[in-house]
């Protein structure tokens, strides 16, 4: 399944700068320390392969496990009119993600979710975390949610 969805024309600033860039790096520590939440949210530390670059790059993302212990992961950018930069390093390589997720790493095969599928864990995602609906009214592109499934 392909990761095309297109950036909006409207949505809120999109986190950067070395603010962000140390933060992230703080919370990576801290998760692979000691797991568990950021800012109230279950966060794993995602591996994608740069689109551009071919450089690996690890960002922390909020993670909501699915029923058939999947993980979930939405591709916000804080409701921002364009995809995040790792949407676009899993799809143009959808063989070379990890997630480090409770101390462990596993290779996962990332599907991007559509339809009535994706509606269904969307109302799960918004009723557990809210502030995905409220990123998702700032910007006119549909948030893509992502399942990542473990490679055992």
């Amino acid at each position: 399944m392909s990761f095309d969805t297109r950036a909006g024309t409207r949505g809120g600033k999109v986190p950067a700068g070395r603010f962000v860039r140390m933060f992230n790096k703080l919370a990576e520590r801290w998760l692979r320390r000691r797991g568990g939440r950021v800012m109230g949210l279950r966060v794993l530390v995602l591996t994608t392969t740069g689109a551009k670059s071919g450089a690996e790059r690890t960002t922390p993302v909020g993670y909501f496990p699915d029923e058939d212990g999947s993980w979930l992961i939405v591709a916000s950018a804080n409701g921002a009119a364009g995809n995040p930069g790792w949407y676009y390093n899993i799809g143009a390589h959808p063989d070379k993600v990890r997630a480090e997720v409770d101390g462990r790493t596993v290779t996962v095969a990332p599907q991007q979710l559509r339809g009535s599928e994706r509606e269904t864990v969307w109302k799960r995602i918004t009723a557990t975390a809210p502030r995905f609906a409220q990123y998702q009214e700032k910007t006119d592109r549909e948030l893509p949610v992502i399942r990542l499934t473990s490679q055992r």
